[in-house]
C-alpha cells in the first residue's frame, strides 16, 4: 500500500514545524515560505472566526514581515469570509472583482498589490475555523490543480491554527484568572483593613492608605451625611510629596456638588475636571494642589441596605488608573467601605449611649447599693418571715436560680434585692424587669435587645436586660406573664447562657444570676399548657414562698411603725406616736393587697395627720378593708384555697369572685372609673394597675 500524502516524510516534517509555532506571526512567516516554495501563491493571511461567528479577525504580515492584525465585528464578517461560511467552498476572484464587491475592505489596504485572490476554508473536526487568504501578482489565476495542492496544506494549517487558538484561549483564561486573583487579593486586603476599624477617624485613615497603596490614587475623600440634610462632613486625604498624607476634615454644603448628584442617582460618576467647570471648593482645590493639571475624578456612592451614607471621591492626574478593571474593583471596595462606615457610625452612637448609660448607672447603682446589704427594709419577726430570711441567707451565696412566690404586694422585689445584696455579685448591678408591664410584642426586644433595622422603629442597636445584667443579677417580676412563644428563648439563656439579639445572628454570652417572681400558680399553668414545664423546672430550682400579711398579723405592728416613720421622714413630717387601738385594728384586717396596701393606708394617714400622733380614721379604714374571717387571724379568707406553693387563690365553689366584683365596682364608682394614678382605683385598693386590670378582665368589668 502506498503512503498517503500526509504520511510522506516531508509532509510529516511540515506538520511538525507548523504545530511548533507559538504565535500567529511566526505561523504566518512559515506559511508564506511554504506557499512560495510550493509555488501556490506569493503571500498568505488568515481570516479567523470568533464563535458564534459575529466577529472576524485578520492576521497577516506587512512589507517588513512584521505582524499585522485587524479586528472588526461587522466589516470583515461581511466580507469574503461570509461567502465561505455559506458555500463552504474555496473562493477565487480577481483583484478588480474583489475590490468592486468589497470596496471598504479594499480600502483597508491589508494586502499588497495582487492580481488574483483565493480564500481557502480551514476546518477542524468539521467546524469552520475561518479561511486562509492566498494571492498572486503574476497574473496567473488559481487553477483546480493548485487548489488540490492547497487543500493538503490547509489540512495541516488547520491543525496549527486550532492549536494556537486553544493556546491563546488558555492563556487568556490564565490572564483573567490572574487578574481576578490579584483583584480578589486587593479586595480582601482592603476589606480586612477597613472592617477591622470601628473608630471613624481610624477607618477614614485606613481607607485612604489602602486605596493609595493599591491604586496609586493621590486624592481620596469620604463625604458622609450628618444630622442636617444640607451639610455633609468631608474627610479628605492628599498624598503630595514622598507619599506623605495631608488630612483635613470640614463641614461643607451639599447643594450643587457632584457628591449630591451621585447620592441622588446612586450611580458612579467618572469625568475629567476642568477649570471652567462649576465645582465645589474641595474639587477646585485639586487644581491648586496639582498645578492645574486635568483631574480625572471618580465618585462612588456609599450605600448600605437602603440607606445612602455618602460618597467616596477619588481624583488622579493619570486617567489610566480608572480603567474598566480598576473601576470594577473600586466599586466592590466602595460596597465594603459602606459596611465599614455603617459599623463605625453605629459604634460611635453606641459609645455615646454607653457613656451616658455609665453615668446613669453610677447614679442608679449608688441608689441601689445605698441600701444596706441586709434585711433593713424587710420587717417581720413572725415564724413565716424568719424562715424566709433564713432561706435568703442560705441561697444568696450560691448562683442558683431563685423563684419567689407570693401574692401581690408581699415584697417580692425586696427579697430579690436582699438576695443580690448578700451575694458575691453585690458590686454589680441588679436589673429589674416587670414582665406584665411590657407589651408582648416588645418583651423579646427588651429582654434580649435588638439590632438596628430589625423591625420598624429599630433605628439603632439596643442592649437587652440580659446584657445589662451581665456579671450581675436579673430580677424578672411577674415571670408567669411571659408569652409561650418567648419561653423557649428564655429557657435557652438559662441553659446555655447565650442568646441572639432580635434581628441578629451573633451569639452573645452572658453571666447572669436570675431571680424570678410571680403571684401566679406556675404548676397549674403547666398543667393548663400555659407555661412550659422545662422552663418551670429551670426556674423552680430554689422556690421561696413569702407568706401573705394576713398569715403573719404579729408583723403588722412592726410594719406600721416602720412605714409610718419612713413615710413621715420622706414627707418631712414628725410622727412619734401610734395609738395602740390603731395597731390593734390594723392587725385584724385581711390586707388582700398585703404590705403594699398597708403602706398606701399609712401614707394616707400620715398625710391627714396634723400633729405628732398618727391619725388613722376608723371610717376610712373600714371603707377600704373588711375584718378578717372569724376563723382566726391566720385563717385563709373565705372563698380561697391554698396552692402547693402556699399562695392563696379563689376557690371554684365560693362566693369570693362576687364579693370581689362588688368591691371593685364600688371603688371604680368612687374614682369615676379611673384605674391608674394617685387617685385611681388601683391605688385605693392597694394593688398594681396591671393586677387590677387583670382582675377586672377576669370578672368581666369593662375599662374606661
Amino acid at each position: 500500500m502506498s503512503k498517503t500524502s500526509l504520511e510522506k516524510p516531508e509532509h510529516l516534517e511540515l506538520t511538525r514545524r507548523l504545530l511548533n509555532q507559538q504565535s500567529f506571526s511566526s505561523l504566518l512567516r512559515l506559511l508564506q515560505d511554504v506557499v512560495q516554495a510550493w509555488e501556490l501563491a506569493e503571500g498568505a493571511a488568515l481570516l479567523l472566526l470568533h464563535p458564534p461567528g459575529a466577529r472576524v479577525s485578520f492576521y497577516g504580515l506587512d512589507r517588513q514581515q512584521q505582524s499585522l492584525s485587524f479586528h472588526d465585528q461587522t466589516l470583515l464578517a461581511n466580507g469574503p469570509v461570509l461567502e465561505l461560511q455559506r458555500s463552504g467552498q474555496p473562493l477565487r476572484a480577481t483583484a478588480a472583482a474583489l475590490a468592486e464587491r468589497y470596496p471598504q475592505i479594499a480600502a483597508l489596504a491589508l494586502h499588497p498589490s495582487f492580481s488574483h485572490y483565493c480564500l481557502m476554508p480551514l476546518r477542524a473536526g468539521g467546524v469552520l475555523l475561518g479561511g486562509c487568504e492566498l494571492w498572486r501578482s503574476n497574473g496567473k489565476p488559481f487553477s483546480d490543480a493548485s487548489l488540490v495542492k492547497a487543500r493538503l496544506l490547509m489540512d495541516l494549517l488547520s491543525m496549527a491554527v486550532e492549536q494556537l487558538q486553544l493556546r491563546e484561549q488558555s492563556q487568556g483564561q490564565q490572564r483573567q484568572l490572574r487578574r481576578e486573583r490579584d483583584d480578589y487579593r486587593v479586595l480582601v486586603d482592603v476589606t480586612n483593613a477597613v472592617l477591622s476599624k470601628l473608630d471613624l477617624d481610624d477607618l477614614i485613615g485606613e481607607i485612604s492608605t489602602e486605596i493609595h497603596r493599591f491604586f496609586k490614587i493621590d486624592a481620596i475623600s469620604i463625604v458622609l451625611c450628618g444630622d442636617r440634610e444640607d451639610l455633609v462632613t468631608l474627610y479628605s486625604t492628599h498624598y503630595l510629596q514622598n507619599n506623605v498624607a495631608q488630612r483635613q476634615q470640614s463641614t461643607v454644603p451639599l447643594a450643587g456638588t457632584l457628591a449630591e448628584q451621585v447620592m441622588q442617582s446612586g450611580q458612579m460618576l467618572l469625568l475629567n475636571l476642568k477649570q471652567s467647570d462649576q465645582l465645589a471648593d474641595d474639587e477646585r482645590q485639586l487644581f491648586d494642589l496639582w498645578h492645574e493639571h486635568i483631574q480625572s475624578l471618580c465618585i462612588l456612592p456609599l450605600i448600605f441596605g437602603q440607606k445612602t451614607l455618602g460618597v467616596l471621591k477619588l481624583a488622579q492626574c493619570q486617567p489610566d488608573n480608572f480603567n474598566a478593571a480598576n473601576l470594577q474593583v473600586l466599586q466592590q471596595i466602595a460596597e465594603r467601605i459602606a459596611i465599614a462606615v455603617d459599623n463605625a457610625l453605629a459604634y460611635q452612637e453606641i459609645s455615646r449611649l454607653k457613656e451616658r448609660l455609665v453615668h446613669e448607672n453610677l447614679y442608679l447603682t449608688e441608689q441601689i447599693n445605698g441600701n444596706s446589704p441586709d434585711f433593713s427594709e424587710i420587717v417581720g419577726r413572725s415564724q413565716g418571715m424568719s424562715s424566709v430570711l433564713r432561706q435568703v441567707e442560705m441561697v444568696s451565696k450560691s448562683d442558683c436560680t431563685v423563684l419567689i412566690l407570693g401574692e401581690t404586694g408581699t415584697g417580692k422585689e425586696l427579697i430579690a434585692r436582699a438576695i443580690h445584696n448578700l451575694s458575691d455579685r453585690r458590686d454589680k448591678r441588679m436589673v429589674n424587669m416587670n414582665c406584665a408591664a411590657m407589651p408582648a410584642g416588645l418583651l423579646e426586644s427588651d429582654l434580649f435587645g435588638h439590632e438596628k433595622g430589625s423591625f420598624t422603629g429599630a433605628t439603632a442597636q439596643r442592649m437587652g436586660r440580659f446584657e445589662l445584667a451581665d456579671q450581675g443579677s436579673l430580677f424578672l417580676d411577674e415571670v408567669g406573664e411571659i408569652p409561650p412563644e418567648l419561653q423557649p428563648k428564655l429557657l435557652r439563656v438559662l441553659q446555655e447562657r447565650e442568646f441572639e439579639r432580635v434581628g441578629g445572628n451573633k451569639l452573645i454570652s452572658v453571666d447572669v444570676r436570675l431571680i424570678a417572681a410571680t403571684n401566679r400558680d406556675l404548676k397549674q399553668m403547666v398543667a393548663d399548657h400555659e407555661f412550659r414545664s422545662d422552663l418551670y423546672y429551670r426556674l423552680n430550682v430554689f422556690p421561696l414562698v413569702i407568706p401573705p400579711l394576713r398569715e403573719r398579723p404579729e408583723d403588722i405592728p412592726l410594719l406600721v411603725k416602720f412605714l409610718t416613720y419612713k413615710i413621715a421622714r420622706r414627707m418631712k413630717r414628725t410622727i412619734d406616736s401610734i395609738p395602740a387601738e390603731t395597731l390593734r385594728l390594723l392587725s385584724l384586717m385581711p390586707w388582700p393587697g398585703n404590705v403594699r396596701e398597708l403602706e398606701n393606708v399609712i401614707e394616707r394617714a400620715v398625710l391627714l395627720t396634723h400633729g405628732t400622733v398618727l391619725n388613722l380614721q376608723l371610717p376610712e379604714l373600714q371603707f377600704h378593708l373588711s375584718p378578717m374571717s372569724p376563723a382566726g387571724p391566720l385563717a385563709i379568707p373565705a372563698g380561697q384555697s391554698r396552692t402547693a406553693e402556699g399562695v392563696a387563690r379563689p376557690a371554684a365553689d365560693s362566693s369570693g369572685p362576687a364579693d370581689e366584683y362588688q368591691r371593685i365596682m364600688q371603688v371604680l364608682k368612687e374614682t369615676n372609673g379611673v384605674v391608674a394614678g394617685p387617685r385611681g382605683a388601683a391605688q385605693r385598693l392597694g394593688v398594681k394597675r396591671t393586677t387590677l386590670l387583670s382582675r377586672m378582665k377576669k370578672l368581666g368589668i369593662p375599662t374606661r
